[in-house]
């Protein structure tokens, strides 16, 4: 049950209310009998933490953050969620702490390149033939925090040995998104070699402030609530887009993406005066390269739809398709279609064996023709000569609020790859932590669409 916040101040007795600029006559005028005063009024209780929780959370005086402490902070959380109002948040997290947590990780994010390389294959501690981890791939989680703690225990925690990849959509239309995008922050600040954060199409202003995080964090931190809503901000912009997983594996919230042709002015020579041919006719796209995608301009707070720095869009807001070819994602209004010979063409010129992909849940699944749904968390879209494709979701019973009485009751799933090929997926499947803590939602979820199309883009930043 979720508790209240303290009560507001006893209201003033009623004879404060006699302060006016009326002056009595006392000695005509019967002075009143003290009257019996009312009980006071009962204050809730605020629940005890157990023992084993150290609240509140600290930085560690050395700045160095430890398993311990980071294991603190989920149950902190997980606690915290079940037993506190959301206004609550700063008592157990304070401002100085999330300053602190979000500085490092922001300075770490932006370092990483566009696509990150992962490799598993690590030198043995003994100095004997190098020892493989295996690596996790997480799809979206949608601020679903109680679900991503079981995904984090089912898997195994982060370690030399088990590589994690989150594909992104950290936050909105879960209640939980700040907790859950600080508790990975929290991971890859300690293991920043064994935990990788990619973006996904959440991760910006725009849906940010329809589908719940803005409000969310408004009302966890109050008056500082702005200030930690710029932080995430920034620190979304810093979020890597892609991965290759030990050469054969590409990851990426949306998928692939256009190729934008850069060519010399016929009129003008050097490199001030090159332009971006961009052309939005279906006909004559083009894949990207893995090239194009490193020089890709991604510090943007909302992917632009038009223009010249349209790879960041593609890699977090297309789909693909059993149509073969590229064409406009119409539906969504910004990214790409891709059929099987897209996914055929990529693979096979990369010499990569498969691509995992998110961003599409049993919401958005049910409206694509000839493309499974998402009961599972998981599904496999294109098998090609040179491998697959896949997608994978991993926010079960999704979404948390739903405005028809039929819930979805999907599972979430993630891919664990093994070595020594990585390229065999092997998906595990889990259904939603029960019961979920009580709370409201953070948006409009009887208006506000669930799959993301039909966006408002003339309202999305494109500088």
């Amino acid at each position: 049950m979720t508790l209240q916040a303290d009560s507001a101040a006893a209201p003033p007795p009623p004879d404060s209310a006699t302060t006016n600029s009326v002056v009595l006559n006392l000695e005509e005028t019967p002075q009143p009998q003290p009257q019996p005063s009312s009980p006071p009024r009962p204050q809730p209780s605020r629940p005890t933490p157990p023992p084993e929780l150290r609240l509140p959370i600290w930085w560690p005086e050395d700045g160095n953050l430890s398993m311990d402490w980071v294991e603190n902070l989920m149950l902190c959380f997980d606690w915290c969620s079940r037993n506190l109002p959301p206004s609550e948040l700063p008592s157990v997290l304070p401002v100085k702490v999330f300053d602190s947590l979000i500085l490092i990780a922001s300075k770490m994010l932006h370092k990483e390149p566009n696509c990150v390389t992962i490799d598993p294959f690590r030198p043995s501690p003994d100095n004997n033939s190098p020892s493989a981890a295996s690596v996790v791939v997480v799809g979206d989680v949608h601020g679903q925090l109680h679900d991503l703690l079981f995904l984090l225990r089912d898997a195994g925690f982060p370690s030399r040995d088990r590589i994690f990849v989150f594909n992104g959509d950290y936050v909105d239309r879960g209640a939980w998104g700040l907790e859950t995008f600080l508790l990975l922050l929290a991971w890859k600040v300690l293991m920043p070699h064994n935990i990788f954060l990619l973006r996904g199409n959440h991760e910006s202003k725009y849906c940010t402030s329809v589908y719940g995080f803005e409000k969310e964090v408004m009302v966890k931190y109050g008056d500082k609530g702005k200030h930690v809503y710029r932080k995430c901000l920034g620190c979304f912009e810093g979020l890597p887009l892609a991965s290759i997983i030990a050469g054969c594996v590409y990851t990426a919230h949306g998928g692939l993406f256009r190729s934008v042709t850069v060519t010399p002015s016929k009129r003008f020579k050097g490199k001030k005066n090159r332009k971006i041919n961009v052309n939005h006719d279906s006909k004559i796209l083009s894949l990207g390269s893995l090239e194009e995608l490193s020089k890709a301009r991604r510090s943007v707070l909302d992917p632009p739809w038009e223009g010249q720095n349209l790879i960041p869009g593609d890699v977090l807001w297309s789909d693909p398709s059993k149509t073969p070819g590229l064409a406009p994602n119409k539906e969504r209004g910004i990214g790409l279609l891709w059929g099987p010979d897209c996914t055929e063409e990529f693979l096979k010129k990369y010499q990569l064996k498969l691509i995992i992909r998110s961003h599409e849940g049993p919401d958005a699944r049910e409206k694509r023709d000839g493309l499974d749904g998402m009961d599972e968390g998981y599904t496999i879209d294109h098998t090609v000569d040179s491998g697959k494709l896949v997608t994978v979701f991993s926010a079960p019973d999704y979404p948390q609020f739903q405005a028809t009485e039929q819930r979805y009751n999907n599972k979430g799933s993630y891919v664990v790859l093994e070595p020594p090929n990585f390229d065999n997926p092997i998906f595990h499947g889990f259904s939603a932590v029960t019961p979920r803590p009580k709370v409201h939602a953070y948006y409009d979820y009887e208006e506000v669409i669930d799959s993301d199309e039909e966006l408002d883009l003339a309202s999305m930043v494109t500088s």
